[in-house]
């Protein structure tokens, strides 16, 4: 009889809160484009706009850069049709009316966190960018192992990413100021239901965290 409980342990964590490795971590920003910040043009949200300019744009701007600095990927996905007609959109993406044309201005990641270099910005048309894009595979070709996840909107397209990534076996991190969505009680509703499956930081906490897994590589 083979004794399994010392094996079994070997894969038993204490916390979600491993260190961060920046070669095998990605910040994924989440529909940060000018569709979504459209307020002209789309549903009354004055809350969300609000949010959006004075709390996460500016917070997921640091990020970046300090992403950037530590050598962690910055991935961007951003909503938008593969046909000019639309046709490849999910059901749910029809029936909700989302229609961002491929290579227009609304696709676009907004100017304030403009993608550097050969940063990826992958198009999707599901909530979840693991449903109708190939991040999963792109992911396992650079050896990415840890997602932070950052942007629109926190019940919805960020609650499906962390969901679906988890399953598929990444360390995903959620940015709790990094994140928005229509009103502060969706948003905190949200955090609450998803936060079992990831790991919570904020802007400064991460910042910090990055900065020591650079320090511990440099050694």
């Amino acid at each position: 009889m083979v004794a399994t409980t010392g094996l079994r342990a070997r894969d038993i964590y204490p916390s979600r809160k491993l260190p961060i490795v920046a070669e095998r971590t990605a910040l994924l920003v989440i529909d940060v484009q000018n569709w979504v910040m459209d307020e002209a043009n789309r549903q009354p949200r004055p809350s969300f706009y609000r949010d959006a300019r004075e709390t996460v744009i500016p917070n997921l701007a640091r990020l970046a850069e300090a992403c950037r600095a530590n050598g962690v990927e910055v991935v961007y996905t951003v909503m938008e049709n593969f046909t000019e007609d639309g046709r490849d959109r999910s059901l749910d993406y029809k029936l909700s009316n989302f229609f961002i044309p491929k290579g227009s201005h609304d696709a676009k990641v907004i100017d304030e966190l403009a993608p550097v270099g050969d940063e990826m910005v992958i198009p999707k048309t599901s909530s979840s960018l693991f449903n109708s894009t190939n991040f999963e595979y792109l992911a396992r070709n650079i050896g990415l192992d840890t997602i932070i996840v950052t942007g629109f909107l926190t019940d919805q397209c960020v609650d499906h990413t962390i969901r679906d990534g988890a399953d598929r076996g990444f360390h995903m991190i959620c940015v709790s100021d990094g994140c928005a969505t229509d009103t502060h009680e969706r948003h905190h509703a949200a955090l609450n239901a998803f936060k079992g499956y990831c790991r919570m930081e904020t802007t400064e906490s991460l910042i910090a965290a990055l900065g020591d897994a650079g320090d511990a590589a440099a050694r």
